[in-house]
């Protein structure tokens, strides 16, 4: 009997909003990530199990094959790199944008115009890298893992790339969203090497997230 598939998830929101998903490929958790200890849960197929993992780390546990399958943000992804991933689905689920956010009052597109060198806060390093060397603005990058609507206030950064869902912890934090970075949803990623190995297992799974999704949307 071949081993078992493993899929990658993230507690929270990801989870959360692929649990509905999950049920439609017939796939459902024998215990709640948010309730249990464990790291490692069985689901109603004998032949599925779950790996809770943290949401950054999903694509590594994927690609070095510690999971077959994962459920990861565009955000996460686009950070990671993508090397040795396939990703054949766009779940549309855990849907937010990132974005550029100021201090109110803060001219950005003034300093942007006149090529002022940008102090930015953010996690995502090497998606405000490449979105703001496309633009042609010189910044200084600094590396925060939290609470990133702090930096403007305090003075530590000019403005912050961060995801933005409803707006309410800008708006609380007297901060504005002034620019697009880039539209972020969840998406279904396999490690390649499985594909090519266990296409018999793998194939099914995936066509049937991707029947799901388009029934969902």
């Amino acid at each position: 009997m071949p081993a078992a598939l493993s899929i990658a998830l993230s507690k929270g929101r990801i989870f959360d909003e692929t649990l509905p998903l999950l049920a439609r490929v017939g796939i459902r958790p024998l215990e709640d990530p948010e309730q249990s200890r464990k790291l490692v849960i069985g689901t109603s197929r004998d032949d599925v199990r779950l790996i809770i993992v943290r949401a950054s780390d999903t694509p590594t546990y994927v690609q070095h094959g510690a999971a077959d399958i994962g459920i990861a943000g565009k955000d996460v992804l686009y950070e990671h790199g993508g090397a040795g991933l396939y990703q054949p689905v766009d779940l549309g689920i855990a849907t937010c944008r990132m974005m550029v956010a100021v201090r109110r009052g803060f001219d950005y597109a003034g300093a942007v115009q006149r090529g002022a060198r940008l102090r930015i806060a953010t996690k995502y390093v090497r998606t405000a890298r490449e979105h703001f060397a496309r633009k042609g603005v010189h910044v200084d990058l600094i590396h925060l893992y939290g609470s990133m609507e702090l930096a403007p206030i305090v003075g530590l950064a000019d403005a912050i790339v961060d995801l933005v869902s409803s707006g309410h912890t800008l708006k609380a934090n007297a901060l504005v969203a002034v620019e697009e970075v880039m539209p972020v949803s969840a998406r279904l990623i396999v490690n390649q090497a499985a594909l090519k190995t266990r296409p018999a297992q793998l194939q099914p799974i995936i066509g049937a997230f991707a029947k799901a999704t388009q029934d969902h949307q």
